[in-house]
């Protein structure tokens, strides 16, 4: 990356941790995937009951394969031949771990957490349940404001990822939203965390670089 580019996006990211700690949740800028490994392993205690969410950035940044290493109790809703009761109980016990690892569709400069879900299962543990959340995401997914996260969602992450799944939306086919009725669809629950009451739960791990969708 450009040193110039990368100064502008570190001082995004400045302004971006800055505006979550004022909202009662942590952030922090990591170089590199084994510094982002290493602060997980501060966050996170050995042996501790975790899961995660559907995320393209967990496994492009490693996040995937350090949880399934044997250091955590990982509710591995990835492992073959799983069946679709068992994806829904490992969904159900997900919201009682000790962490929850996401990423997020975008994350505002005012340090706001936007995301759209298809089933609801990664939003709502967002939202509630587990005793930490540990959000990774890369500078990409940093927006303005919240009209630029909505846009970005329809313009890059749900397209992306009709794609990605192989959805019959007409966004798979168009490369943008169509706020369509497809039984499809993966936009149906729609969330904005503002603020945490619990100043410990939600942690956003920034990487200066370009991860998922």
């Amino acid at each position: 990356m450009d040193t110039n580019v990368k100064w502008v996006n570190d001082k995004k990211i400045e302004r971006t941790i800055n505006a979550l700690e004022k909202n009662n949740m942590h952030g922090y800028l990591v170089s590199s995937k084994d510094e982002l490994i290493s602060k997980i392993s501060e966050l996170v205690e050995y042996d501790s009951l975790v899961a995660c969410g559907g995320s393209q950035t967990l496994f492009q940044t490693g996040v995937i394969d350090y949880l399934r290493s044997g250091k955590y109790d990982f509710l591995d809703r990835y492992v073959d031949g799983l069946t679709p009761k068992d994806i829904k109980d490992i969904y159900r016990k997900s919201f009682c771990s000790d962490a929850y690892f996401t990423s997020t569709n975008a994350i505002t400069e005012n340090g706001e957490l936007y995301n759209v879900d298809g089933n609801g299962n990664r939003v709502a543990a967002m939202l509630y349940g587990p005793d930490k959340v540990i959000v990774v995401c890369g500078a990409n997914k940093i927006v303005k404001d919240v009209n630029d996260a909505i846009r970005r969602n329809e313009s890059i992450a749900a397209p992306a990822n009709a794609k990605r799944l192989d959805t019959k939306t007409p966004c798979k086919s168009t490369g943008y939203c169509m706020d369509c009725n497809s039984n499809d669809r993966i936009c149906c629950e729609y969330t904005l965390i503002k603020r945490q009451r619990s100043k410990n739960r939600i942690h956003v791990i920034i990487l200066n670089e370009s991860f998922g969708y």
